[in-house]
């Protein structure tokens, strides 16, 4: 059934009329002239509504536009969408397709300020995200990239981290590394500088990293050398060998300060040093005695030290370098070495480890650079640091004799080497004491596998008695 407002065609309903619309008027017709019908629905809760669309010609069909549902929007606003559609008909374009095409336009609309925001989203990649996924995928260190991690987040990520990629200069890698060598930690910023040469390098050959360097690599543009302090040793080539006098003045302070702590009674030890930790003191006289890396020790297990056979072994995984430019080694343990393992050994022999790690959740070895930093710390007269307050710090390692300069656990191994020069033994045998992969034609080190064991043996005895004799005051012929 048809229905109109009261007065008859030709009137217009209004809202009180709509609203006054009883359910049983559902499916009726409702007329508002000029083209434009409602159709009466009634919900499941009996409310009435009218759903209105106009009805125009097309092609010689009539074709309906629809306008909207009283009451979600007003007459007001359905009839001017009914003149919208008439004005569109009238000019020749289809109502229904021009809405569709507003509609396919406001998605594009849409589609494309999702796009921009996505580049704009992508070019602003920040650093953080460029270092986390070269990490993840650029970088494989034996630490599982713990230390990396760690300098990176110290030193360059509070500064860095969330800039984007694309305007980082070598002004701001400067800046960071400028602000590290203000702290005095010159190593650590060459150090930091080489990883952030090898992470520019890695992102200029990936997207989207690439893309983002549009005015190249920053890192290709920093000289370190021109940021360390002056008086720094760029290539790392320490010279410091100790002299036999300051030998027996370590001796002297590591007896020193035992004696002084232990006749200390027991409320005031505070009031004395503590001595460097007794496992400290004797992988310093075993760097001394085998020529071996302070790391390569301190990851000693022992089940790779025979101190029956006298001889240690450290396995290729422990030895520093890249695989395929490094071997595993056998050490011939002397009188002197033999004597600081089994010291080493009623301390720590109930662990697989030579070193164990204390208070660690894991069973492992301590860290590689704990008695390095140990040593440094008694001697912060050559150090610039600021995080020594939970750790002994003072000079008491800072030797007189001599050259009276800073001595680290690596002068050890340059030291026994030199000793061993000096006792007259051959430069190759010191070269294969200290494990030093031997210069020469791959087809000759293919075929010439003679081990020197021999003479490699009786160097670190004749190495081992010079030391014995060194630090008893007295002098080996």
């Amino acid at each position: 059934m048809t229905r109109y407002p009261k007065g008859g065609k030709g009137k217009k309903w209004t809202a009180l009329e709509l609203k006054a619309m009883p359910p049983d008027w559902r499916g009726d017709t409702l007329s508002d002239g000029d083209g434009l019908i409602g159709e009466v629905r009634v919900a499941n809760d009996h409310s009435v509504s009218a759903r209105f669309k106009f009805a125009f010609r097309w092609d010689d069909k009539i074709a309906w536009y629809p306008c909207g549902t009283w009451p979600n929007i007003s007459m007001e606003q359905i009839r001017r969408l009914r003149d919208e559609a008439r004005d569109l008909a009238s000019s020749g374009i289809n109502p229904n397709d021009h809405k569709k095409a507003e509609r396919i336009e406001n998605q594009a609309a849409v589609v494309a300020t999702i796009a921009r925001a996505a580049a704009e989203e992508s070019q602003n990649r920040p650093f953080k995200e460029m270092f986390n996924a070269w990490l993840a995928d650029g970088v494989a260190r034996k630490d599982g990239n713990a230390e990396l991690r760690r300098s990176f987040e110290k030193d360059v990520l509070p500064t860095l981290g969330d800039k984007p990629v694309r305007s980082i200069t070598e002004h701001d890698l400067r800046k960071v590394l400028r602000t590290m060598v203000a702290r005095g930690v010159n190593r650590m910023s060459v150090r930091v500088h080489q990883d952030l040469v090898q992470l520019f390098a890695w992102a200029e050959k990936r997207q989207p990293w690439r893309g983002l360097l549009i005015e190249g690599n920053p890192a290709d543009l920093i000289e370190i050398r021109k940021i360390v302090s002056k008086d720094f040793d760029m290539v790392n080539e320490r010279d410091r060998v100790l002299t036999a006098k300051e030998l027996q003045e370590l001796q002297s302070i590591f007896e020193r300060m035992e004696a002084d702590y232990e006749e200390t009674p027991a409320g005031h030890k505070y009031e004395v040093q503590r001595p460097l930790k007794r496992e400290t003191q004797l992988a310093i006289w075993i760097c001394l005695g085998t020529l071996c890396r302070i790391g390569e020790l301190l990851m000693t297990r022992w089940e790779d030290v025979d101190l029956v056979e006298r001889f240690w072994t450290i396995p290729i995984e422990n030895v520093k370098g890249p695989m395929g430019k490094k071997q595993g080694h056998r050490v011939y343990l002397s009188d002197f070495s033999l004597r600081q393992f089994r010291a080493l050994k009623a301390l720590t022999g109930t662990s697989p480890h030579c070193f164990p790690a204390r208070n660690h959740k894991e069973d492992t070895h301590i860290d590689v650079k704990t008695v390095s930093k140990q040593v440094g710390d008694r001697q912060i007269q050559f150090k610039v640091r600021k995080d020594l307050s939970r750790r002994a710090n003072d000079n008491a390692l800072v030797l007189k004799s001599g050259s009276h300069r800073e001595w680290t656990p690596h002068d050890m191994r340059r030291t026994g080497a030199t000793m061993m020069q000096a006792l007259g033994i051959l430069p190759d045998i010191i070269d294969r004491c200290q494990n030093h992969v031997m210069a020469g034609s791959r087809v000759r080190r293919h075929y010439m596998h003679h081990e020197f064991a021999d003479e490699k043996k009786a160097a670190w005895d004749k190495l081992g008695q010079q030391i014995d004799a060194i630090l008893a005051q007295t002098t080996v012929e």
